[in-house]
């Protein structure tokens, strides 16, 4: 991860955002003290979707346990 203050980000953003294109994760510091960062929307995005995409395919291969026998009122104990 690199860190850069916030007017060298402002002179470069450019390269900056050629940067992160290439997969950088950037944090920009004002007066020392880090206020944001950059990052590649598209490859968070993708890992998001893939990870949901390999849960939700778990999820259906497995098997339902144990008995769902209660009562809404047994639930809530009302």
């Amino acid at each position: 991860m690199k860190t850069i203050t916030a007017a060298d980000a402002n002179r470069g953003f450019s390269s900056l955002l050629r940067e992160v294109r290439k997969g950088e994760e950037i944090t920009i510091l004002s007066r020392g003290k880090p206020v944001a960062k950059i990052t590649s929307v598209s490859s968070r995005a993708l890992q998001k979707n893939a990870m949901k995409t390999l849960l939700l395919s778990r999820l259906k291969g497995q098997t339902v346990t144990g008995t769902r026998n209660w009562t809404r009122d047994e639930l809530y104990n009302v």
